[in-house]
Protein backbone atom coordinates (compact mmCIF):
# COMPACT_ATOMS: atom_id res chain seq x y z
CA UNK A 1 0.00 0.00 0.00
CA UNK A 2 2.26 2.82 1.62
CA UNK A 3 5.46 3.27 -0.03
CA UNK A 4 8.03 5.36 1.64
CA UNK A 5 11.21 6.69 0.47
CA UNK A 6 13.66 8.57 2.27
CA UNK A 7 16.62 11.15 0.60
CA UNK A 8 18.64 13.77 1.69
CA UNK A 9 21.32 11.32 3.47
CA UNK A 10 25.23 11.71 2.51
CA UNK A 11 28.43 12.64 3.95
CA UNK A 12 29.21 15.86 6.20
CA UNK A 13 31.52 16.58 8.94
CA UNK A 14 30.97 16.81 12.65
CA UNK A 15 29.29 20.00 13.58
CA UNK A 16 27.80 20.01 10.68
CA UNK A 17 23.97 19.41 9.13
CA UNK A 18 21.41 17.33 6.89
CA UNK A 19 17.60 17.20 5.94
CA UNK A 20 16.35 13.81 5.73
CA UNK A 21 13.11 13.76 3.70
CA UNK A 22 10.60 11.31 3.77
CA UNK A 23 8.13 11.20 0.82
CA UNK A 24 5.35 8.90 0.77
CA UNK A 25 3.19 7.11 -2.48
CA UNK A 26 0.79 4.98 -3.29
CA UNK A 27 -1.34 6.15 -0.58
CA UNK A 28 -1.07 8.97 2.25
CA UNK A 29 0.09 9.78 5.10
CA UNK A 30 -3.60 10.75 6.49
CA UNK A 31 -3.89 9.51 10.41
CA UNK A 32 -0.19 8.69 10.81
CA UNK A 33 2.11 8.71 13.47
CA UNK A 34 5.78 8.51 11.41
CA UNK A 35 8.85 7.65 12.87
CA UNK A 36 12.77 7.79 12.60
CA UNK A 37 14.76 5.35 13.27
CA UNK A 38 18.77 4.23 12.12
CA UNK A 39 20.76 1.06 11.89
CA UNK A 40 24.66 1.49 12.91
CA UNK A 41 26.59 -1.19 12.06
CA UNK A 42 26.96 -4.07 14.10
CA UNK A 43 23.75 -2.57 16.00
CA UNK A 44 20.37 -2.67 16.29
CA UNK A 45 17.73 -0.18 14.77
CA UNK A 46 16.81 1.99 17.11
CA UNK A 47 14.73 4.58 17.60
CA UNK A 48 15.80 8.58 16.94
CA UNK A 49 12.10 10.23 16.96
CA UNK A 50 8.49 10.11 16.39
CA UNK A 51 5.99 12.96 15.13
CA UNK A 52 1.99 12.21 15.41
CA UNK A 53 -0.52 12.99 12.64
CA UNK A 54 -1.25 15.99 13.53
CA UNK A 55 2.67 17.59 14.40
CA UNK A 56 1.49 18.11 18.01
CA UNK A 57 3.15 15.63 19.74
CA UNK A 58 6.84 14.76 19.36
CA UNK A 59 9.40 12.42 21.10
CA UNK A 60 13.06 11.95 20.95
CA UNK A 61 15.84 9.69 21.90
CA UNK A 62 17.95 11.34 24.91
CA UNK A 63 21.58 10.93 22.24
CA UNK A 64 19.79 13.38 19.56
CA UNK A 65 17.58 15.53 21.78
CA UNK A 66 18.26 19.20 21.11
CA UNK A 67 19.94 18.61 17.65
CA UNK A 68 17.22 16.88 15.66
CA UNK A 69 13.80 18.12 14.97
CA UNK A 70 11.17 16.34 13.58
CA UNK A 71 8.30 17.56 11.68
CA UNK A 72 6.07 16.83 8.44
CA UNK A 73 4.28 18.55 6.20
CA UNK A 74 0.66 16.79 5.13
CA UNK A 75 -0.31 18.97 2.20
CA UNK A 76 3.15 17.20 0.67
CA UNK A 77 2.87 13.90 1.63
CA UNK A 78 6.10 14.25 3.17
CA UNK A 79 7.75 13.72 6.76
CA UNK A 80 11.38 15.61 7.90
CA UNK A 81 13.96 15.02 10.12
CA UNK A 82 16.70 17.86 10.56
CA UNK A 83 20.12 16.93 12.01
CA UNK A 84 22.15 19.69 13.77
CA UNK A 85 25.66 19.56 15.29
CA UNK A 86 26.28 16.08 14.07
CA UNK A 87 28.66 13.65 15.26
CA UNK A 88 30.82 10.39 13.90
CA UNK A 89 28.34 8.27 16.26
CA UNK A 90 25.56 9.94 14.56
CA UNK A 91 26.65 7.58 11.42
CA UNK A 92 24.16 5.09 10.27
CA UNK A 93 21.40 4.28 7.81
CA UNK A 94 18.33 5.95 8.76
CA UNK A 95 14.79 4.72 8.33
CA UNK A 96 10.93 6.27 8.46
CA UNK A 97 8.23 4.42 9.48
CA UNK A 98 4.78 4.87 10.04
CA UNK A 99 2.19 3.92 11.30
CA UNK A 100 -2.07 4.09 11.74
CA UNK A 101 -2.11 2.74 15.62
CA UNK A 102 -2.93 4.85 17.84
CA UNK A 103 0.21 4.72 20.37
CA UNK A 104 0.92 6.12 23.74
CA UNK A 105 4.03 8.27 23.28
CA UNK A 106 6.36 5.70 24.69
CA UNK A 107 4.74 3.05 22.36
CA UNK A 108 5.42 5.23 19.19
CA UNK A 109 9.45 4.04 20.17
CA UNK A 110 8.89 0.90 18.74
CA UNK A 111 9.90 -0.67 16.05
CA UNK A 112 7.47 -3.52 16.17
CA UNK A 113 4.52 -0.72 15.96
CA UNK A 114 5.46 0.47 12.52
CA UNK A 115 3.67 -0.69 9.40
CA UNK A 116 4.97 0.69 6.67
CA UNK A 117 8.97 1.25 6.39
CA UNK A 118 11.47 3.14 3.84
CA UNK A 119 14.41 1.73 1.97
CA UNK A 120 17.01 3.59 4.35
CA UNK A 121 19.11 7.01 3.16
CA UNK A 122 22.99 6.87 4.61
CA UNK A 123 24.86 9.14 6.87
CA UNK A 124 28.53 9.23 7.38
CA UNK A 125 29.91 12.01 9.73
CA UNK A 126 33.83 11.95 9.43
CA UNK A 127 36.44 14.21 9.10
Amino acid sequence: QVQLVESGGGEVQPGGSLRLSCAASGGTLTNTNMGWFRQAPGKEREFVATITWSGGSTDYADSVKGRFTISRDNAKNTAYLQMNRLTPEDTAVYYCAATRGLYLTIRRRYVGNYDYWGQGTQVTVSS
